[in-house]
């Protein structure tokens, strides 16, 4: 396998306003946008070294999502490999910088 693409889109709280205007059956609420660095322990005490790996975290939590649609293109033989080379980029990636996650989050109420 050369390249697998799975896009993912976070939009901006202004899109989501939008979006949910145009749809016309909700009120927003409630709207916030945070941040959530790569690293859980970024900057804290950790106990234990299982946790020190933030390639190993993130890839897990990308493994929770992918890997179905991975093995129902693919197959599972590739998975192990698949996974394995991601966290080492993901580990590379967060070595030389700040890496974030970031979540939109809204409240609404059904209108009439």
């Amino acid at each position: 396998m050369d390249s697998f693409n799975i896009p993912q889109y976070t939009p901006s709280p202004a899109e989501v306003k939008c979006e949910v205007g145009k749809e016309g059956s909700f009120t927003i609420n409630r709207l916030e946008v945070s941040q959530v660095n790569w690293n859980a322990y970024h900057g804290e005490f950790c106990p234990s070294d299982a946790h020190k790996d933030g390639g190993y975290n993130v890839a897990k939590l990308v493994r929770a999502v992918a890997e179905p649609l991975l093995v129902s293109h693919f197959g599972d033989g590739i998975i192990e490999e698949v996974f394995s080379r991601y966290q080492k980029i993901v580990a590379d990636r967060m070595s030389r910088e700040t890496t974030e996650f970031v979540n939109v989050t809204v409240s609404m109420t059904k209108r009439g």
